[in-house]
């Protein structure tokens, strides 16, 4: 098997899916979960990456233990680098980058940049600002680089500018992600899916799940495909991405690009083939003659632990991912695992997946009793 390094705030979907595909993973990430382990060649987990991120020493000092005794293809990457395209370059300094270099983060990722290449490709794009609006009403704020919902609040409660953060205009609408691959001039969506929030009080817009199949009619898969490939013939955006949108009836807004593998691969890995494969074809210019057919419907859940846990289940049911380790701590708001659900509509795997998340919790809590 080939040897491939993997960077992202959870490595888990990841590894698997590199699995599938041949590959060796080589993971350096925050949690160690068991199911990670179970995936991985070789482990490395990056300390108070929850509060702290990724950090180049930290992060450099791993990829470097991981890679001394093999030679790595190259390295992917995936949540966590968003707003640090210059620990990309690092990388890059020292292994070949499977995905978006730091130039095309960049171009997506800075906000006046996106609303800019949103104007010129005649994409709908919330008005955005860098300092705050005169009547916040309306609006939101939002940290660059932001991801998972958790850094999006209420402009109403936060009047400054400070941190890198920046103010977008509130749109109505369903969110719908765009999973899509690219050879830096073309895109092949693979599907779209929508999102749900996992609110708290200091973070209402917390990311807690999804489910395809969006349920769009044909025309708007197709305009939202169409203003997709609008975005990669602009930027030479490659592999994996996501692009998030609000839909609003047949009108649209383009509110994100996610330019790296993300939370919805779980619920588009194909029974047959990997998409992790399919991401490093892509990179090397190469899009498949074939998309994948997902039959039914899929959803997945974070379950957020709701107090203090010391994990202790060991027989974790076959619909979770991202299973902690015994005797781990979590603290109350941090990620506990991921639930999973397969069924013949998208209402009956969101319902099946939130079921499973409240028996999840039910069982941590009963455990601590």
């Amino acid at each position: 098997m080939t040897a491939i390094l993997i960077a992202a705030a959870s490595g888990r979907a990841l590894a698997a899916s590199a699995r599938r595909g041949g590959f060796a993973p080589l993971i350096a990430d925050y949690f160690g979960d068991q199911d990670t382990l179970d995936a991985a060649h070789a482990h490395v987990r990056l300390e108070d990456g929850l509060a702290r991120g990724m950090e180049a020493d930290a992060l450099l000092a791993a990829l470097g233990t991981l890679a001394a005794d093999e030679t790595p293809a190259g390295l992917v990457w995936g949540t966590g680098f968003e707003d640090r395209p210059h620990l990309l370059a690092e990388i890059a300094r020292r292994w070949r980058l499977i995905g978006n270099t730091p130039e095309t983060v960049t171009a997506v990722k800075e906000p006046l940049r996106l609303a800019t290449l949103c104007r010129d490709c005649d994409i709908p794009h919330p008005e955005t600002s860098l300092t705050p609006p005169p009547d916040p009403d309306g609006w939101l704020a939002k940290r660059r680089g932001g991801a998972g919902g958790s850094h999006i609040v209420l402009a109403a409660d936060r009047r400054d500018a400070k941190g890198g953060i920046y103010f977008q205009q509130r749109v109505a609408g369903m969110p719908v992600s765009a999973l899509f691959l690219a050879d830096g001039q073309r895109a092949r969506v693979l599907g779209f899916s929508t999102q749900w929030a996992s609110p708290t009080i200091r973070q209402p817009f917390r990311y807690g799940g999804a489910v395809r199949p969006a349920g769009l009619s044909s025309g708007g898969a197709s305009a939202l495909a169409d203003a997709v490939q609008r975005i990669v013939a602009a930027v030479p955006l490659v592999g994996l991405n996501s692009a998030d949108f609000l839909v609003d009836g047949h009108e649209f807004v383009l509110l994100e690009i996610n330019p790296r593998p993300g939370a919805t691969l779980d619920i588009f890995e194909p029974d047959h083939g990997s998409l992790f494969a399919m991401h490093v074809a892509a990179c090397g210019g190469h899009l498949p003659d074939q998309m994948p057919v997902y039959p039914g419907a899929a959803a997945s859940a974070i379950v957020y632990a709701d107090h203090d846990i010391c994990t202790s289940m060991r027989n974790w049911p076959a619909w979770t991912a991202d299973r902690p380790q015994a005797e781990i701590s979590i603290r109350a708001g941090e990620p506990y695992c991921t639930v999973l659900a397969h069924a013949p509509t998208a209402a009956e795997a969101k319902r099946l997946v939130e079921r499973r998340r409240h028996a999840i919790l039910a069982s941590a809590n009963a455990r601590a009793a």
